[in-house]
């Protein structure tokens, strides 16, 4: 036990003559290195918090503008108009003050010191609102590629020094309210597709019936809050889509992050669990100081990064009408769960990080541990997995006090949870349905092995394959990945294994063994949890998943025909739908709006009339030869207007948060709106995603082609939908990932990929086909040209 190994660190006897107080010097050095530790901690965020703060200045530029002030006295020019003679006027005397300055000169550089510094801020904050104006500026995002508007120029003056993570937080502008006029219009062509004429007219006359009456007063209500608020959407988006939802969040909230696709680097499960949690230690803690660099849209215009701070010590607290998400700092130990038990492992020794191979040990004695779970113990984590509602009374009821509540905060004061799996996973090329086994045991595993309400829980598998799973409401896909980038190029290429395959360094057996949490779960409380266990796996075992390799071409062979990698994929996905449904449908493609300040997400609605228009061409049967022309101009027509969609939407004037939030509005002033509850219940069956690739410069795949990612996946949102994330590869690879519902007779995720396949190939063959013409045109000129010449 850990608390033995720590109690004989202090002994003491008493005598006769007074006390004897023995100390172990071990426990002395590891007190002393620890408060080292924390105090040089505490000094680098001092730091980089000042760096961040005077940002887009430096320290440094306070002692120039001093010197230029105290420079000044002796030339005797005054560059501050009066206002150093005005504050040395107004110092105070030695016959005020005895101990007060005295001297002349002495109150003079006082006084140009007070000068400068008060200059020096307000050029900070100039400098800070003349880059939130520069970032206000979005044009640039609605120019051809390869252009540079002159404000971007201009911005790019003002970003050559190395900035830190957190360096342009106050300088992002605020996401602005869009009109009402252009929101409804913008909603209005987006449901035009799908509805005959007598559904868009009542549908018109509900939105301009809305826009006549109630909108306005709505709408200022929401103007007020985006004045006040850093911004109007997220923190209702947070509580109202996420944290009031009473339904279980696995599968229809989680999502999952897979490995890397060709490469294992060790077949060690426990020295793999090691690099990993060591890798991700050493990102928590560049997290803390701030030092990471700042994610940059196009490699220039910085984007928030206020999610990445719940992403360690973070838990969904579950309530009977809300949850809530825990936030807390500088937790010193995680939680693993292995075969029904669960193990507090403790992360530090001496003031310093466990060592790789140090974790290593801890995990090995986990696996070999021979114990069995306790009363309750096997499947206490279902309760996570299933219905909010029954979590939180057993919660209250069950975990309050005792070992209970002393186990469970374990867990959720955690760094994070690891699940060491007894299942190998991963991709098997000889096995065709090996990335549906790995993304539904990512997805949802056992219903009992993952800890649905932690920030996320990294899976180690037997074989050494790892994956995560992650809870929504605190963050989106993005910023997990951004971890996961990272984690994954540092195991590789920065910590590595031993030939056996073990983590490099010394193996340090002195440690104390992982903690076995105890638990006294009373038989109605293993009642709760099996109802729990029971629910979730229902909604386990409806999940449909396929996930698919498209190696056919990728991204380099989509850019030469000079169009949107997302538009090209988005084009082939609603074609896939029509054939696989027959009918078109409300489609949900995320976007996001982190180049504002708390900026989340966005809707772009893909299915487009321009969309449709390409969709029916392409399936009219009757067309001849001479159609391939006509194909590819309304390709490219619908391509140009879905590019246009989400550039709106990242540039703050999407469709549906601004809906979301006048409903949000309209319940609160109790006001019925029939146009925004139509709304706000249509079912999006198609529900799409991108994983984005943010860090390439940690791993060169042009060197290094077998490093990378196989992206991640979520549920399906509707019972008889699809939901599709998709990840591009370099240059020749897309990975979709596929899921809906075995309940639903009307969706097949194979058929789908199939599908998909056939839409992302056909549309290729328009530009093939156009390719080709263009060289028997070339041919046919150089024979003519030719020929003139013989002649």
């Amino acid at each position: 036990m850990a608390e033995a190994h720590q109690a004989v660190g202090f002994q003491f006897t008493v005598r006769p003559d007074g006390v004897d107080l023995r100390l172990s010097q071990e426990v002395i050095k590891n007190i002393y290195l620890s408060g080292v530790t924390a105090w040089k901690k505490r000094a680098i965020q001092f730091k980089n918090g000042v760096l961040a703060g005077v940002y887009p200045a430096s320290p440094s530029s306070w002692l120039i503008v001093v010197i230029a002030m105290m420079s000044s006295l002796y030339i005797r020019i005054d560059p501050s108009l009066g206002m150093i003679d005005a504050i040395k006027d107004n110092l105070p005397r030695r016959s005020e003050i005895p101990c007060g300055p005295c001297k002349p000169a002495t109150r003079a550089v006082l006084s140009a010191i007070l000068f400068a510094t008060g200059l020096w801020l307000f050029l900070i904050y100039l400098l800070r609102y003349t880059l939130k104006a520069l970032l206000s500026y979005h044009g640039w995002i609605f120019e051809s590629h390869g252009k540079m508007s002159t404000s971007t120029k201009v911005w790019l003056m003002f970003s050559g020094r190395r900035p830190l993570l957190y360096s342009f937080q106050a300088s992002l502008p605020r996401l602005p309210v869009p009109s009402l006029d252009d929101t409804i219009q913008r909603y209005l062509d987006s449901v035009r597709p799908l509805l005959d004429s007598d559904q868009y007219d009542q549908m018109e006359i509900l939105a301009n019936d809305f826009k006549d009456s109630k909108a306005a007063q709505l709408q200022r209500y929401l103007m007020l809050k985006s004045w006040w608020a850093t911004n109007y959407v997220s923190d209702w988006w947070e509580e109202y889509i996420y944290l009031r939802g009473r339904s279980p969040i696995m599968v229809n909230s989680n999502f999952y992050i897979m490995d890397l696709l060709y490469v294992t680097p060790t077949h060690r499960q426990a020295a793999r669990a090691g690099n990993v949690v060591h890798a991700m230690l050493k990102y928590r803690r560049k997290l803390e100081r701030g030092e990471h660099a700042p994610v940059m849209a196009l490699g220039t215009v910085p984007m928030c990064s206020s999610q990445m701070e719940r992403m360690f010590n973070t838990t969904r607290i579950p309530g009977i009408e809300t949850d809530i998400v825990q936030h807390l700092t500088d937790r010193k130990h995680l939680v693993v769960y292995h075969k029904g038990r669960f193990f507090q492992v403790w992360l530090y020794t001496g003031g310093r990080h466990l060592l790789p191979s140090e974790l290593e040990t801890q995990f090995q004695r986990i696996l070999n541990d021979t114990s069995e779970p306790q009363p309750g113990e096997l499947k206490l984590a279902a309760l996570t997995a299933g219905n909010r509602v029954p979590w939180a009374r057993a919660r209250i009821k069950y975990f309050g006090q005792g070992v209970n509540r002393v186990s469970l905060d374990a867990i959720e004061s955690a760094a994070f949870f690891l699940t060491l799996d007894d299942e190998p996973q991963g991709y098997d090329p000889a096995k065709t349905d090996s990335l549906d086994s790995y993304a539904k045991s990512l997805l949802h595993g056992n219903c009992y092995d993952r800890w649905f309400d932690k920030s996320f829980t990294l899976i180690s598998y037997p074989n050494g394959k790892m994956g995560i799973n992650a809870e929504h409401s605190w963050a989106d896909a993005p910023i997990v990945g951004h971890m996961w980038e990272y984690v994954l190029a540092t195991d590789c290429f920065q910590l590595g294994y031993t030939e056996e395959g073990h983590c490099k360094g010394d193996v340090n057996k002195g440690l104390p063994h992982p903690t076995r949490l105890q638990w006294q779960i009373q038989k109605e409380c293993q009642g709760v949890i099996e109802t729990s266990y029971r629910s979730a796996k229902q909604i386990a075992d409806d999940v449909d998943f396929h996930a698919y390799l498209f190696s056919d071409f990728g991204k380099g062979l989509i850019k030469k025909c000079r169009t949107s990698p997302d538009a090209f994929i988005q084009l082939a996905l609603q074609l896939a739908q029509f054939r696989d449904q027959g009918v078109f449908c409300l489609t949900y493609e995320s976007s996001m709006t982190r180049m504002f300040r708390d900026g989340r997400t966005e809707t772009v609605r893909s299915c487009t009339s321009e969309a449709v228009a390409f969709v029916r061409a392409m399936e009219d049967t009757s067309a001849t030869n001479k159609a391939t022309l006509k194909r590819l101009g309304l390709f490219r027509k619908a391509a140009d207007t879905h590019q246009n969609m989400y550039r709106l939407a990242m540039t703050g004037s999407g469709i549906d948060r601004h809906l979301f939030c006048l409903y949000i509005v309209s319940k609160y002033l109790g006001v019925d709106s029939p146009f925004l509850k139509k709304v706000l219940s249509e079912p999006w069956k198609l529900s799409t995603s991108q994983t984005p690739q943010q860090q390439l410069n940690l791993v060169d795949i042009t060197k290094f082609p077998k490093y990378v990612g196989a992206g991640g996946g979520f549920g399906p949102v509707a019972d008889d939908g699809y939901g599709v994330s998709y990840i591009i590869v370099g240059e020749n690879l897309i990975t979709f990932h596929i899921s809906c519902k075995f309940s639903s007779a009307d969706t097949d995720s194979c058929r789908f990929s199939q599908n998909i396949q056939k839409a992302m190939l056909d549309i290729q063959g328009l530009f093939k086909a156009e390719n080709d013409k263009k060289m028997v045109e070339l041919g046919t000129h150089v024979q003519l040209e030719n020929g003139k010449k013989h002649i």
